[in-house]
């Protein structure tokens, strides 16, 4: 008997999308999705299947939870005028807060905030992993303080 081990986690995702599985069906009652962070492509402000499933999932988690807010941070690379990775880093926040104010979360409880290049998560020269936007859940009360 032949045993394959696959020990790549994107591919295993990419492989059960493949096949039908839907990831926005797992969230469950009170649990939030684990993933908060989204990478993009260079000059690219739109999310793949797998990262919109995944905001999809966010959506849901919001929807059942009605005093919880969201912040979403944009962040960029530091390639280019900073007025466009500021610009860039917006239109990627906008497609996120778009997504998840579409799937019915009430745009009062998204909240944006587009950093351009100014708050790397890795060195500068790690253009790939700058390119992101972030999800930071709130609290009520924090979400009225911002």
């Amino acid at each position: 008997m032949t045993v394959l081990v696959l020990d790549n986690p994107e591919l295993i995702a990419q492989a059960a999308v493949a096949h039908g599985f839907n990831p926005a069906t797992l969230v469950t009652e009170g649990k939030r999705p684990h993933r908060l962070r989204f990478h993009y492509g260079f000059n690219k402000h739109s999310l793949d299947a797998l990262d919109t499933e995944i905001i999809l999932q966010h959506a849901a988690y919001l929807r059942q939870h009605p005093g919880v807010s969201i912040l979403i941070h944009g962040h960029s690379d530091n390639f280019g005028a900073e007025d466009f990775n500021r610009f860039l880093s917006r239109q990627r926040t906008n497609a996120v807060a778009r997504l998840l104010i579409k799937e019915g979360v009430a745009e009062s409880r998204v909240l944006v905030a587009s950093w351009g290049s100014a708050r790397p998560l890795a060195t500068p020269d790690d253009r790939a992993a700058n390119r992101r936007v972030e999800l930071e859940y709130l609290s009520s009360d924090m979400a009225k303080a911002q």
